[in-house]
């Protein structure tokens, strides 16, 4: 990345946040970039809709851990995001205190900073606050020999992004009060070290994988790193409904509903027809939000 490509804050209108250039910041051998001022003329023009519109806009979470991995400080705007006061984070191993679900995703994280190759992708992820979705990635920062110093997390929300405000929702963690879920409007994924936004109703299926999941569209599958209780929990209930203990289906893609020999399943519209096994506990459920008084008919 050249200096022509970053725009340093001084030189931003106000109220508005610099993109922060994680990638600058490998774990390999190249120079650290240094932002220096440039003209705003350089930078290419942001349509309201684009990632750059919305990131400038974004404030920025850093948290620096040091060697051994303990956090060793933050910015303002992470000490705003994070339930700082109840989990007192500082000089504490960064796995001590995230939610078990988190914990496996978080290592990955982190293991994947200390490749001496690889980029590590930015991961969506639920962390230990309320219905927040954060953009997150690690970076290892080294001393002139290389040797490892610490490392730096960098996260944006991208709540607002993903999932609109509930209506009548309570804003803020102070209030007593509590706040509706925020349904998803577009389900993060990665693919080739690209965060792709899944808009909601073109999902098929969810198939759960381990703490990850897979959606599936009309044009292929798409790894997500939530796992399928986060995203149950994030989707429509009268749209979405989960069938099985490793699949939540869109309502509005079932095409079929197949009994044989005792068990259910569901074919899904597509060009590839692809069947959904249904458990035995959330068949009367399945039943009844489709709306059928009658039993499906045996397959014969």
């Amino acid at each position: 990345m050249n200096e022509t490509q970053l725009r340093c804050m001084s030189s931003l209108p106000a109220g508005m946040s610099a993109p922060v250039a994680t990638d600058a910041l490998h774990c390999n051998n190249r120079n650290v970039a240094i932002m220096k001022s440039c003209p705003m003329s350089a930078a290419p023009t942001a349509t309201p809709n684009s990632w750059l519109y919305l990131l400038e806009r974004f404030d920025v979470g850093v948290i620096h851990l040091d060697k051994n991995l303990h956090v060793a400080g933050m910015n303002d705007f992470a000490r705003r995001s994070l339930p700082v006061d109840d989990k007192l984070p500082f000089d504490k191993y960064v796995l001590d205190f995230h939610p078990d679900a988190a914990k496996n995703k978080v290592k990955f994280l982190l293991d994947q900073a200390e490749c001496p190759v690889n980029n590590a992708p930015p991961m969506a992820m639920m962390i230990n606050i309320p219905d927040r979705m954060l953009l997150i990635k690690v970076s290892k920062i080294g001393d002139m020999q290389g040797a490892t110093t610490g490392y730096t997390l960098v996260f944006y929300d991208i709540t607002d992004v993903v999932s609109p405000e509930a209506e009548g929702a309570v804003r803020g963690r102070d209030s007593g009060e509590t706040a509706e879920r925020r349904l998803l409007r577009k389900i993060p994924t990665i693919k080739q070290n690209r965060v792709l936004l899944v808009d909601v109703p073109s999902v098929s299926f969810i198939r759960s994988e381990g703490h990850y999941t897979w959606v599936h569209t009309g044009q292929g599958s798409q790894f997500c790193n939530l796992n399928i209780g986060d995203l149950e929990g994030r989707l429509d209930p009268q749209l979405f409904l989960r069938v099985h203990r490793s699949y939540i289906v869109n309502l509005s893609h079932v095409d079929e509903i197949v009994r044989d020999d005792g068990r259910m399943t569901l074919r899904m519209m597509g060009s590839t027809p692809v069947e959904i096994p249904v458990s035995r506990s959330s068949a009367p459920r399945l039943l009844e939000q489709l709306g059928l008084s009658e039993p499906v008919p045996t397959r014969s």
